[in-house]
This record gives C-alpha cells, structure tokens and sequence, in this order.
C-alpha cells in the first residue's frame, strides 16, 4: 500500500524568477535531510518574467513539482484557493517565494500539527527585516484582528504557516483574505490555532509586490469576514432586524405628529400642519430605509438559498499535474 504524502508545500508568485531555483533547491535540502515525501506546488499569479519557464524547468528535473499558471494576475489569495484544492500531502504548507521564508522552518512546523495536534500553525516574524511604513500598518491590523476575531495570534500577515489537510479542503477564501485564513480556519470550527517564532531574511531578490493598499484592502476584507461568518447563512438577522427597528421608529414618529395635531386641534390650541415639522421628513425616512433594509435581507435569503458556486481562475498551463 502506497505511503500517504506527508507534505504538500504551497508557494504563491509573481515575478520571482531569480528566487525560485535556490528556493526549490534548499527546499528538497531539508525534505531530504528529514526524509519527508512531499510535493512542491508552484502558483504563478500572471508573472511577466520568466518564472514559467523556471517552474517548467524545475518540473521537467522533479517529478515532486507540479505548476499552475493563471491566464493573468489574479492575487495571491486565488492562487492559495487554487494551490489548496489541488493538494495531496497530510499537512500543508504555505511560504513565499521571495526567500523571506526559511524552509528550515519546515520539520517544526510539520511536528506541531502531527505530534501536537495543531489545526493550524501560523509563522510570527517576530524580529522583522522591513521598513517602518510596512511594519507599522502591520501591528495596527494585527491589533484590530485579534481584537475582532479573538484569535491570538501575532502575525496574521507572515505567509509561511502549516495546516491540517482538511482545513485548507474546508475553508474557502476569495478576494484578498488569505491574511484572515486563521479567523476563516477558526470560525469553520478548527480551533486549535498556534504560532511558531520563524526566521525573516531580508529579500535577495526583486521588489516587495505589495503597497500600502494591501492593508486598506486587509481591514475591508476583515469586515467582509466577520459580517460574512456571523449573518452570511441568515442576512434577515441582520438587514431585518435593523430595516424593523428603523420601520418602528419612523411609524412612532409619524403618529406622534398625527396625535399632537388632533389633540391641539381638539383642545382648541394652535397647530400646524404635519407636513410643515421637519420630523415628519425624518420619520418618512426611516421608514422608507426600513422597508429597503428589509427587502435586502429577504432578497440575501433568496441568495443564500442558490447553490454556492466557488470562484473559478482560469489557469492557461499545468505542469506536473496528472488528471484524476
């Protein structure tokens, strides 16, 4: 009986062509020196550079890497989702391709999810080799994160984790949540969430590919994630509950008007005309709100109902990848 595959590792890129050959050689170092089966999946997220072709080379001389290039430039969180349904191995293991990630880190990482149990082990870059304008935005959305999710963890951002195989075939993430996989893994039930202090080179090659839109876009989609897991399979909860109460308080606020003006009328005293207080135009806009609030959650229920179709990447070529 054939040996399950121990190690699946994930490597996300996009013009990294100088790293990939030391990065694929000190790899197969270390699987070697600790014996591990394994596979290597190159995601090439729409490279300019010649990085296919490396993948290509590297494929052609080990039958352990396997490629899957993408049509054009689709973010790193599509090629984890893509790299994820495509893996074999008992843990998985995510890094970066720019050599900023140390597979030393590897044996650790795996022994903590085998022999401690773990679900998910995140890297913490604890001593960090990057300018205080990454560093800085780094520990605010780590701070708001652990806030948000009651995940503690201190790097949500460090690319290089271990995870159980079924919770990278459980999660599903789009958009640019790969930073919030540790919330996703968390509110998916995979609770047991650890991290690991890991080595951070400085980058050897190339360019950063990330600006400071990526934490903009981070705290979006962290919002995304918490509304999603708490209302996505019931968005009445939320849109009807807020589009009621803002119903009610414009109704209560129209016949307050009504009442006052009929019982002035009655007690012979002076009034005006409903439509001359500037409350009623308040009142008539909570409830218009209210009942557009309502209608959108029935309308998120009609939508949850559907079958959920995953997003799809349009991959133009494979390399070392057999159809099952």
């Amino acid at each position: 009986m054939n040996q399950p595959l121990q190690i699946s590792i994930v490597i996300p890129l996009f013009n990294e062509a100088e790293s990939l050959p030391e990065l694929h050689d000190w790899i197969v170092r270390v699987m070697t020196t600790h014996q591990f089966s394994y596979e290597i999946l190159f995601v090439d997220d729409g490279s300019t550079d010649e990085s296919w072709s490396v993948i290509r080379h590297l494929s052609a001389n080990n039958k352990a890497v396997r490629g899957f290039k993408f049509t054009r430039n689709y973010g790193k969180t599509a090629a984890l989702q893509t790299a994820f349904i495509n893996t074999k191995g008992e843990v998985v293991i995510t890094m970066d391709a720019d050599l900023q990630d140390s597979p030393d880190e590897i044996p650790e990482l795996y022994r903590m999810i085998k022999e401690e149990g773990y679900d998910l082990v995140s890297g913490w870059k604890k001593k960090r080799y990057d300018p205080i304008t990454k560093t800085l935005p780094t520990k605010l959305f780590n701070g708001v994160s652990r806030w948000v999710s009651g995940v503690h963890l201190h790097d949500f951002n460090c690319g290089l984790k271990a995870y159980k195989s079924r919770v990278v075939k459980s999660i599903t993430i789009y958009g640019e949540m790969h930073r919030n996989i540790p919330i996703i893994a968390k509110w998916n039930g995979f609770k047991k969430i650890g991290e690991k202090v890991v080595q951070h080179q400085a980058r050897k090659y190339g360019t950063t590919k990330f600006g400071l839109e990526r934490f903009i876009f981070g705290f979006l989609d962290l919002l995304t994630v918490a509304f999603v897991n708490k209302f996505g399979r019931r968005p009445m909860h939320f849109f009807g509950t807020m589009g009621v109460l803002s119903f009610l308080i414009g109704s209560l606020m129209a016949m307050y008007l009504i009442f006052e003006k009929l019982y002035n009328i009655n007690q012979g005293l002076r009034y005006r005309n409903v439509t001359d207080n500037p409350l009623f135009f308040f009142a008539l806009l909570a409830i218009v709100i209210g009942s557009q609030l309502f209608l959108a959650g029935f309308i998120g229920e009609l939508f949850v109902k559907q079958n959920f179709k995953k997003d799809e990447y349009l991959i133009e070529e494979k390399v070392g990848v057999t159809e099952e």
